[in-house]
């Protein structure tokens, strides 16, 4: 797997990290740490030098992008190698790309592109020996028709076409091998950097909410929870005239059997679809994640354009229940107590509702007059009867939000852990519909499907 720079030079970072016996990524822990932490030792040698060049003449700027694509495609090829949590802090990496300025965040979307398009993948053998651990030494049986090459990757896993045996064209998920051990292994090192997030977020109890997501994280190596939840979306939304959902076939172990859903992807619809097509698109995906509690009883906890699909017929297609959660029903008194007060705009209200619900330390001070100016924008979203996204409001939020000043007022908050798949959904969803540029509906969706909060905040 070979690497280069803009201007077409090979990267001696580029060899892959993987065993070049089998191509699965590094599982373990002293290698995958070696290999993240190389990422800012090696930034750190790029400044250098790029000092040096500065001095020697060389357009300044030419030099920053220089570094920028460098480091780019040096991070993003090791989280594409690793795989795991790593991986998933790609993705993460995807929604605050889009918070940069459009000239610095184009070496990361390029690489970032390349690490869903160009991650390494198993080779055939390794991809049979983990179907027959799993679906037993006749796995070629069960299967009319089976493709080696992989169809897509996951973070802990990849995915084959195939043709089951009765005919049903379907989705093989194969769990990597010590994929498990690699996850478990980050999620240590993610426990072990809880003090650097109370650093960034000195208001907040980072703990409670740190172990809350590795738990998620850890349930997404369980292919039958997996296999559960998918089971329950696509009962709740069997026939649904906007979205399809692919039924679970079998799942043994780490592989999972799911009908073949053969649509568009949506990162391809957001390059090439027409306004109105994204607009469309935007509204399915918002009424999905919307309706999913209520419908489900379940959040969808992991919406990036590679999960959405538009299908022929115009529905959406919806893949990949693997970080989908019990949908914490409490949660309704919560929005419904901190909405009013947000449509109120009444500082005092929301300062009093933060309080009761856990989005203040006990003790602490907070700036609530700062606070609910920043939370205007909800109130127009939610007041409003459609609210225009785009990459440009999200770049504007991204800033205010990761602001390191100790006067960031968002620094004063804390979030109750049980809130941690919500959140993860809301700041997935809200990136994708960026993306897309879209108009939302967001208070005729909340008055569909949760009238009673609706009413409670007043809308």
């Amino acid at each position: 797997m070979a690497g280069r720079d803009h201007e077409g030079r090979v990267l001696p970072f580029a060899r892959s990290a993987t065993d070049p016996r089998t191509g699965n990524p590094p599982t373990g822990q002293v290698v995958r740490s070696a290999r993240l932490a190389a990422v800012p030792v090696a930034y750190a040698g790029r400044r250098i030098a790029g000092f040096g060049k500065k001095v020697a003449g060389r357009p300044p700027a030419e030099v920053d992008r220089d570094i920028q694509t460098r480091t780019a495609e040096h991070l993003f090829q090791v989280l594409g190698e690793l795989k795991g949590c790593v991986a998933k802090l790609g993705q993460l990496l995807g929604l605050l790309e889009l918070g940069l300025a459009p000239a610095l965040a184009e070496p990361y979307r390029q690489a970032l592109a390349r690490l869903h398009d160009s991650a390494p993948a198993m080779l055939p053998a390794t991809v049979h020996t983990e179907l027959a651990r799993h679906l037993g030494a006749d796995w070629r049986a069960l299967f009319l028709e089976f493709d080696d090459r992989a169809a897509a990757a996951a973070s802990v896993g990849q995915v084959h076409r195939a043709v089951w045996f009765d005919g049903t064209p379907v989705a093989v998920k194969v769990m990597y091998p010590g994929a498990r051990r690699a996850v478990l292994a980050d999620l240590q090192a993610l426990r072990r950097a809880t003090p650097l997030f109370a650093a960034l977020l000195p208001g907040a109890d980072t703990r409670p909410v740190i172990e809350a997501l590795c738990e998620e994280i850890r349930g997404e190596l369980d292919y039958a929870r997996e296999a559960a939840n998918q089971r329950a979306f696509a009962a709740a939304y069997a026939d649904d005239p906007e979205v399809v959902l692919s039924r679970v076939i079998a799942q043994r172990g780490d592989v999972l059997v799911t009908e073949w859903l053969d649509g568009t992807p949506l990162s391809r619809v957001i390059l090439r679809g027409a306004p109105d097509e994204l607009d469309r698109l935007g509204v399915l995906i918002l009424r999905f994640l919307f309706s999913a509690p209520a419908r489900a009883q379940h959040v969808y906890g992991d919406p990036h354009p590679g999960n959405f699909l538009r299908m022929p017929d115009g529905r959406l297609g919806v893949v990949d229940f693997g970080a989908c959660t019990p949908w914490p029903a409490a949660f309704l008194d919560v929005a419904g107590d901190v909405g009013a007060a947000v449509i109120a705009d009444s500082p005092a209200d929301l300062e009093a509702a933060m309080r009761r619900h856990g989005f203040v330390a006990p003790g602490r001070t907070i700036d609530i007059t700062t606070v609910s100016a920043r939370l205007r924008p909800v109130r127009k979203a939610l007041t409003s009867p459609t609210y225009s996204l785009s990459a440009d409001w999200l770049r504007k939020q991204v800033r205010v939000a990761t602001d390191l000043r100790l006067s960031n007022v968002l620094r004063q908050l804390t979030m109750p852990p049980d809130h941690t798949p919500i959140l993860r959904s809301f700041l997935g969803g809200l990136a994708v519909l960026c993306q897309l540029r879209t108009e939302v509906p967001l208070r005729d969706e909340c008055t569909r499907w949760y009238p009673e909060t609706a009413a409670a905040a007043g809308l």
